[in-house]
């Protein structure tokens, strides 16, 4: 049995991710979360970007959410990111592993990662 304050410990970290897959960010992470992107293994990205955000305490500014079909299932995992003022930025073929420096170069640092967007995927 846990005791109270290690239920309230837990609590209060899961309130802070309910906060940001939920909130009103300035900056919005979109997982798309349709059985294509799902079977291409969106569930863990759309998990490390929970973390990240939270572990980087960026979570009154970012927004993780998910959403259906994108439409580019070949591309799958795919990462929308919006940005008030700036262009959304497309991420393909993501993995947790490469969520690390999204959040580092493109969402505290204001440079998208262009080797993961969909622009260099196609060339």
């Amino acid at each position: 049995m846990k005791t109270l304050a290690e239920l309230a410990a837990i609590r209060d970290k899961m309130q802070n991710k309910v906060t940001i897959r939920e909130g009103e960010g300035q900056t919005r992470i979109v997982v798309g979360m349709a059985t294509c992107g799902i079977a291409a293994g969106a569930r863990p990205v759309l998990n490390a970007f929970v973390e990240g955000v939270a572990d980087a305490g960026l979570g009154d500014t970012v927004t993780v959410t998910q959403t259906g079909c994108i439409g580019i299932c070949q591309y799958e995992p795919v990462v929308e990111v919006f940005e008030a003022g700036k262009d959304k930025v497309t991420y393909v073929k993501m993995t947790a592993d490469k969520v690390k420096r999204v959040l580092d170069e493109h969402i505290k640092g204001g440079s998208p990662v262009a080797e993961y967007t969909i622009d260099m995927a196609q060339k």
